[in-house]
C-alpha cells in the first residue's frame, strides 16, 4: 500500500512540474502578427482553490508583482497564487513520503520540506535567467535587422512588423509582438517600449529603449542610432564573455582540489603508505634504498 501511494505521489509531482512548463503552442494571427496561443495550466483546477488564500499572503508580503514578472519571463502557465500552492504541496508531500517510508528523523523531515518549498523557486529563477540570457544574445542581431529595414525605407513600426513576420519566434521577437499588440490597442509607442523594458529588466534592453525614445523625441536618424546601439551591445556581450572566461580558472579549482587531486595523491602516495604500514617507517626506507 505504501509503495502504491509513493508511486501516485511521485507521478503527481512529475505531472505538476510538466504542467508548469508550457507546451509548444500553436501560432495564431492577432493584429497581423504571429502570436503564440497560451492556455492555462493543466493543474489550475487543482491549485486554483488555493489561489484566493495565497493572494492574501502574497499581497501581505508584497510578492505578487515580482512573481508575476518572473512568471511572464519564464512563460509558466500558473498564477502567483497557484505557484505558492504548488510550493506548499511539495513542502508537505516530500516529508510525508519520507515518513511513510519509516524515516522519522525530524532533521531529515524538515530538510526535505524546505527542499520541496524552495525547489520551484530554483527552477523558476533558472528559467528566468536563461530567458534573459537568450534575449541579451539575440538583441544585437535584432537591432541590425531593424537598422536594415529602416535604412530600406520602412518606419519603425513597419520594420517591427516585417521582423515579426519573417524571423523565427524567439524571446526577443515575443517581446516585440507584445509591444506591437499594445500599440495597436492604443498605447503610445514610448510607453509600450518602457513597459517592455520593465518586464524584461535587462540593461541592454533598457539602453535600447532609452536610446530609441530619445532619438524619436529629438529627431535623430533612427538608422544611425540602431547601428551605434548594435555595436555597443556587441561590445558589452564580448566583455561579458571575457568576464566569464576569467572566472573559469577559479571555478575549476573546486573539482581540481576535491576530485582530481585526491585521486593523484592516492595513486602516487598509496603504495608508499601501504609499504610503511606493513614494514614500518625504517623498514620501508631501507627496502627503498636497497632497491
Amino acid at each position: 500500500m505504501i509503495i502504491i501511494f509513493y508511486i501516485i505521489l511521485v507521478a503527481g509531482f512529475t505531472l505538476f512540474f510538466i504542467g508548469l512548463f508550457p507546451k509548444p503552442p500553436d501560432t495564431i494571427s492577432v493584429f497581423g502578427e504571429q502570436v503564440k496561443d497560451r492556455t492555462g495550466s493543466v493543474f489550475s483546477p487543482i491549485l486554483g482553490p488555493f489561489d484566493p488564500l495565497n493572494k492574501i499572503v502574497l499581497k501581505s508580503f508584497k510578492l505578487e508583482e515580482g512573481l508575476k514578472r518572473k512568471m511572464y519571463l519564464a512563460r509558466w502557465k500558473v498564477t502567483p497564487g497557484e505557484f505558492l500552492a504548488g510550493k506548499e504541496l511539495l513542502a508537505i508531500g516530500f516529508p510525508l513520503t519520507l515518513y511513510l517510508f519509516e524515516v522519522h528523523n525530524a532533521w531529515w523531515l524538515v530538510g526535505v520540506g524546505l527542499f520541496g518549498l524552495f525547489l520551484p523557486d530554483f527552477i523558476l529563477n533558472s528559467r528566468v535567467k536563461r530567458r534573459k540570457f537568450m534575449i541579451s544574445r539575440i538583441l544585437p542581431e535584432t537591432v541590425d535587422l531593424l537598422a536594415l529595414c529602416v535604412g530600406a525605407g520602412l518606419d519603425f513600426m513597419a520594420a517591427v512588423r516585417w521582423i515579426i513576420d519573417k524571423v523565427k519566434i524567439n524571446p526577443m521577437i515575443e517581446e516585440l509582438i507584445q509591444v506591437l499588440k499594445e500599440i495597436n490597442v492604443g498605447k503610445p509607442r514610448a510607453e509600450a517600449l518602457r513597459d517592455m523594458s520593465k518586464r524584461v529588466d535587462i540593461p541592454d534592453v533598457t539602453s535600447f529603449v532609452r536610446i530609441l525614445i530619445q532619438a524619436d523625441r529629438m529627431g535623430t536618424p533612427v538608422e544611425e542610432t540602431f547601428r551605434i546601439l548594435s555595436d555597443d551591445t556587441r561590445t558589452r556581450r564580448f566583455h561579458r564573455g571575457e568576464r566569464q572566461a576569467m572566472k573559469a580558472p577559479l571555478k575549476m579549482l573546486i573539482p581540481l582540489i576535491f576530485c582530481i587531486l585526491p585521486v593523484i595523491l592516492i595513486i602516487v602516495a598509496g603504495p608508499i603508505l601501504i609499504r610503511f604500514i606493513r614494514q614500518g617507517v625504517f623498514g620501508g626506507m631501507s627496502t627503498g634504498i636497497m632497491q
